[in-house]
């Protein structure tokens, strides 16, 4: 990117080459300066031969190598804030409590380091290399008169900081990683987590005892490491603050920059003198020999994988483990006679649930005239939850339910408690039913009534959760551990299972000859797994686990038009190019400029239906071209974002701060937020605001794509499908008002199998399906007329009439409050609507309705968790409730499940019980090479029943207006590491 830097400006460097005197550390030299201008550090490393160069001579004439990673860019601005943040760490030790593993003279000693160090004013850098920072604008620092830089020379010590306040310098090894050098410094020493500085600022956390062990950078030259002993009275808030704190004192076993020696702290005081001793007696310091360096292997983190069920575990087996919140897993295992299909979703990192399919192949799925020869299929329900995480004495423990909601025939329920001792993770656990059918123990929970001793034989109403047989009858214990070789891509298991498989379904005997299961899992990569075992002593599993981490999900827009260079001055330009500037505003947002209005030094840009997930990105993209291409006297931007005539949020760019912010790096006290989201103003001031361009309205809008509907476990078979290819057009009549419609036409299918149709004691709403799907090849999923407006400020109403979906069409209304930025909305919709003819034309039947909701919806702020509770009367005219919960990631992937209940009793409903599912939504921006507003939606529905069913509305309200959601200008892809 190109940027206007000031070249030639003086930074008189002084070049010095100091001992300190008194203490056991190396002479070293170092490149310094105070700077007494304006320029980039860029600019001045290139100025600075030595820097340059990465050398410094010495007194005798040779050359010693500088060390980058340690240099230090420092600014008075800082050290104000350092000071305060200072003094409350010294506030925090002096009143530490004493105890045994910490003594008055520990605690005067831990106190004294920290009051000898300097208050620097240090800003950490993304990095050192002058080319790198020349190349990279927004990570190149502007330097002011008053700040300093300093180069050391390379480090050989790393320091580790005791407990007992002293200072430990071991000598740096290639490759050894925190532990090592605190068990050098004492070989007793039992922390579970260190905190490592390295030289140029950073801060990482990693865990270190053998039961939480993870993989992690190892320490550079000159690093700081704190690792508490877990038997200690340390807060990981005082740790971190400890840590913060180093990072501002640069490379450790050096001494202090002359240049910070000399200033003085913002309160006019010098630095304590007992800062030139490096902490001197009053601090202590310890040098240790190499060779007290004990050797160890490279930390690795836990391999968490899955169990042939589908969840986390051994083999049959669960375990306390979870996987990382946003874990998405495809498990295929067979074992005679089950072949298991399961997809498990983890929206929390203590809480994981998914749906199985298992083929019971030693079972006919029904009679031959409806199913042939096809075998039975189990549709299945499992969750698990995290009841107490794993700390350095207890153990991580879970309860979970397996065939929860479904059938029942594999139904269980357990608490497993999960210990992990270096490569080992054991697990340990007690269950009910299917995985407890050994029974060698009675029931704990007996103590409080004699009906937990016996539990209901046979399977249920499928879907129906049958809380007279959880926790019911004997028990059995099962466990198991898995073996991370050195091999890293190979994990063994061993597990004893609580199951004997002479009660498994339809009153079937397995003949299980052992108790045991051995295996194995290797990695293919990151994301597949092949797993094989032993199992009941007389049966081969073969498994394959697909999993990932779906909220860091994340594609590079190498389709999108290449952003714009970003300069740090505003262009000279007194008229704008107004058409000009329109059309590149249009190339690189993808949006349709309504108008461009001025209103004194603001400029407004008016965008018409601008959507988008990942907004952010094109929000900069706008920045860029209107910085870029707008007078020289303008001073702020606006973008204001109207949706069908209604404006719904507008974002507020102050010009000169944006600027500096993308062209470089700014001390944290000097930034400020460079793109503000505002509350929209009205469409009256909107057009009461001078205009410089306004273009016309852009009335067409279409699109082509492909379409696959599939449903999974029917009678008719396993898999049925329909590839159809889909066309998509909208006609905007004004501003508020618009036509919009669907074409689709099936191209490819195997509906000549779908010949059920479920029975039903209610009006057939839904379990028409078939005859919806098979009836024409060419169909009109929707052609509806829509009207929308805003009533004051947070107030929406929307009107819409015609063929609403591919079963009904109608009219129908809805108003929504929804104030800006707030978490809670709430929405009102109420329609008339009838049954449209099976070829989806414009033919209706008889069957009539009145359907409508009152829907609040809250975004709790925890955890990106989101709640939508409607109450009212569905399809088939029941009345009821529908919960929909679900976690929205920073990337926009969005993972939840729903649930209905309804006055409709779980026998009218039939078989299902109630109306659920699950459901995983990703953003094209997270997968895809070009920017797009279109989300892929999958949805797993167990059963499509009639009870319960909602009518599927177009243009939601509460959709239209999304931008109004607090975090609607935060989706984007995961970061990245600088």
């Amino acid at each position: 990117m190109d940027k206007t830097r000031e070249r030639g400006v003086g930074a008189g460097y002084v070049l010095a080459c100091l001992l300190i005197c008194g203490v056991p550390m190396s002479a070293w030299g170092q490149v310094s300066a105070t700077i007494d201008r304006r320029g980039y550090l860029g600019d001045w490393l290139v100025g600075s031969p030595a820097a340059l160069r990465g050398v410094t001579p010495t007194a005798d004439g040779g050359a010693q190598p500088l060390y980058r990673p340690g240099t230090m860019w420092t600014t008075p601005d800082e050290r104000a804030a350092q000071t305060a943040r200072r003094q409350t760490l010294l506030n925090y030790i002096r009143y530490l409590p004493l105890s045994k593993t910490l003594d008055a003279a520990a605690r005067e000693r831990l106190y004294q380091l920290v009051a000898s160090r300097p208050v620097t004013g240090r800003v950490p850098l993304q990095g050192a290399d002058p080319r790198w920072l020349k190349a990279n604008d927004a990570s190149d620092p502007m330097l002011s008169p008053g700040d300093t830089v300093s180069i050391p020379v390379r480090p050989g010590r790393v320091a580790v900081i005791r407990p007992d306040g002293k200072l430990c310098l071991v000598p740096h090894r290639p490759g050894a990683q925190a532990l090592q050098y605190v068990r050098a410094c004492d070989a007793e020493a039992a922390p579970d987590y260190a905190w490592v500085v390295q030289p140029d600022g950073q801060v990482s956390k990693y865990a270190v005892a053998a039961w939480n062990r993870t993989a992690q950078n190892v320490p550079a030259p000159g690093a700081w490491i704190w690792a508490p002993d877990r038997r200690g009275k340390w807060s990981e808030g005082f740790s971190e603050r400890l840590a913060a704190f180093f990072a501002t004192q640069g490379a450790a076993d050096v001494p202090v920059d002359p240049l910070l020696l000399s200033a003085k702290d913002v309160n006019g005081e010098a630095p304590n003198t007992a800062l030139k001793e490096q902490g001197g007696t009053a601090a202590g310091i310890a040098e240790v020999e190499a060779s007290r360096i004990p050797d160890q292997r490279p930390a690795r983190d836990l391999q968490v994988t899955s169990s042939d069920w589908g969840t986390m575990g051994v083999l049959q087996t669960p375990s306390a483990r979870f996987g990382e919140a946003g874990n998405v897993s495809f498990t295929a295992s067979y074992i005679s006679p089950y072949t298991r299909l399961s997809v498990m979703l983890q929206p929390l990192d203590w809480f994981e649930f998914g749906f199985r399919y298992t083929d019971v192949r030693n079972h006919l799925y029904g009679p031959t005239s409806l199913s042939g020869t096809q075998t039975y299929k189990d549709k299945s329900i499992d969750f698990r939850v995290r009841l107490l995480k794993e700390s350095a004495y207890l153990p991580q423990i879970a309860a979970g339910m397996r065939d929860v909601g479904g059938t029942g025939l594999f139904s269980s329920e357990y608490f497993v408690a999960s210990k992990r001792t270096g490569d080992f993770d054991w697990s340990l656990g007690l269950a009910w039913g299917n995985m407890g059918a050994r029974g060698d123990f009675g029931n704990p929970l007996s103590i409080f009534s004699n009906k937990f001793n016996t539990r209901p034989s046979g399977g249920n109403s499928a879907g129906e959760v049958n809380g007279k047989s959880l926790f019911r009858g004997r028990t059995a214990l099962f466990g198991g551990v898995q073996y991370q070789t050195p091999w890293s891509p190979l994990i063994l298991k061993l597990e004893y299972d609580g199951n004997d498989y002479k009660h498994e379904p339809f009153n079937t005997n397995l003949d299980a000859k052992s108790p045991i299961n051995v295996g194995f899992v290797y990695r293919l990569n990151k994301s597949v797994d092949i797993s094989a075992a032993f199992e009941r002593g007389n049966r081969a599993m073969i498994g394959l686990t697909v999993h990932e981490n779906f909220s860091a999900l994340s594609a590079t827009k190498t389709a999108d038009p290449a952003p714009l260079p970003i300069v740090a001055a505003r262009p000279q330009i007194k008229e704008a190019d107004w058409s000009a500037l329109t059309a590149t505003l249009q190339t690189q947002s993808g949006w349709h400029v309504q108008s461009i209005r001025r209103s004194g030094a603001r400029l407004d840009v008016v965008f018409d239906n601008p959507a988008a997930v990942y907004r952010k990105d094109r929000v900069e993209r706008i920045a860029t071209v209107l910085h870029k291409g707008a007078p020289a006297d303008i001073d702020q931007f606006r973008i204001v974002q109207m949706v069908r005539g209604t404006p719904t949020a507008s974002y507020v760019i102050r010009r000169d701060a944006w600027a500096i912010a993308h062209t470089q790096a700014v001390p944290p006290l000097r930034r400020e937020p460079t793109v503000v989201p505002a509350a929209p103003p009205t469409a009256a001031a909107v057009a009461a605001t001078p205009a410089e361009l306004i273009q016309p309205m852009k009335r067409w809008d279409f699109s082509v794509g492909p379409g696959l509907s599939q449903s999974f476990g029917g009678p008719n078979g396993f898999w049925l499908y329909r590839v159809t290819a889909n066309a998509d057009a909208s006609f905007q009549l004004t501003q508020s008002s618009w036509l919009a419609g669907g074409l689709s036409y099936r191209l490819l299918d195997n509906y000549n199998k779908f010949t059920y149709d479920a029975p039903s004691k209610l009006p057939r709403v839904r379990t028409y399906i078939r005859q919806y799907v098979t009836t024409s090849r060419l169909t009109i999923p929707y052609l509806q007329a829509t009207h929308v407006g805003r009533l004051g400020n947070d107030q929406f109403y929307e009107v819409y009439g015609g063929l609403l979906e591919e079963m009904y069409a109608g009219v129908g209304g809805e108003w929504l409050y929804r104030p800006w930025h707030s978490p809670l909305a709430v929405g009102v919709d109420i329609n008339r609507v009838r049954q449209r003819g099976f070829r989806q034309d414009f033919s209706l039947r008889d069957y009539q309705a009145t359907t409508g909701h009152i829907t609040a919806y809250w975004d709790t702020g925890w955890n990106g968790v989101h709640v939508n509770f409607s109450v009212g009367q569905y399809l088939a005219k029941d009345k009821g409730a529908t919960l929909d919960v679900s976690r929205i990631f920073d990337n926009g992937v969005t993972i939840g499940a729903y649930a209905t209940k309804t006055n409709v009793s779980a026998k009218q409903f039939g078989e299902g019980s109630f109306d659920k599912g699950i459901y995983l939504s990703i953003p094209f921006d997270a997968l895809m090479a070009r920017s797009s507003p279109k989300r892929a939606n999958l949805v797993w529905a167990p059963l499509i029943r009639d009870g319960g069913a909602k009518l599927f509305r177009q243009f939601p309200l509460y959709d239209l207006t999304s931008e109004r959601n607090p975090r609607s200008f935060s989706f984007g892809p995961p970061p990245t590491s600088p």
